[in-house]
């Protein structure tokens, strides 16, 4: 088992082009992947802060024809990304449109300092300070 990684985690967007624009512009990450499938009519692209030979990545899949919103049910969670100035990171987001849920802040019954957005499709994700 010790051969065993955490590859990707996949996530459904509706805009692709948006989705792509939040996870590199807003969050850093770089487009590492991207490809059509035209005979099932979806993309998949993942992103990520480095190489996916070592480096765990999310698989962003768009699928052409899903026009409605995805309900996002209430098993997902949240994805977490660690950042250097959680305050700063934030005032940036948030003047740029991105929807802060949860404002800078230790979290409650400790101290790490956290916050939450959400991306163009409303998945949470946690920010967490790590200077």
């Amino acid at each position: 088992m010790t051969d065993f990684r955490l590859l990707h985690a996949m996530i459904r967007v509706r805009d692709l082009d948006q989705s792509l624009d939040f996870y590199t512009r807003h969050l850093g990450m770089e487009v590492l992947r991207k490809q059509d499938y035209p005979g099932g009519r979806f993309t998949l692209a993942f992103v990520g802060y480095g190489d996916e030979s070592g480096n765990t990545v999310i698989e962003l899949t768009h699928n052409w024809d899903q026009e409605e919103p995805y309900t996002l049910g209430d098993g997902f969670g949240h994805l977490a990304i660690a950042v250097p100035d959680i305050y700063g990171v934030c005032r940036e987001m948030e003047s740029e449109g991105v929807n802060i849920t949860r404002p800078p802040g230790p979290m409650k019954h400790g101290t790490t300092v956290i916050a939450f957005i959400e991306d163009p499709d409303g998945y949470k994700i946690e920010l967490i300070e790590r200077k």
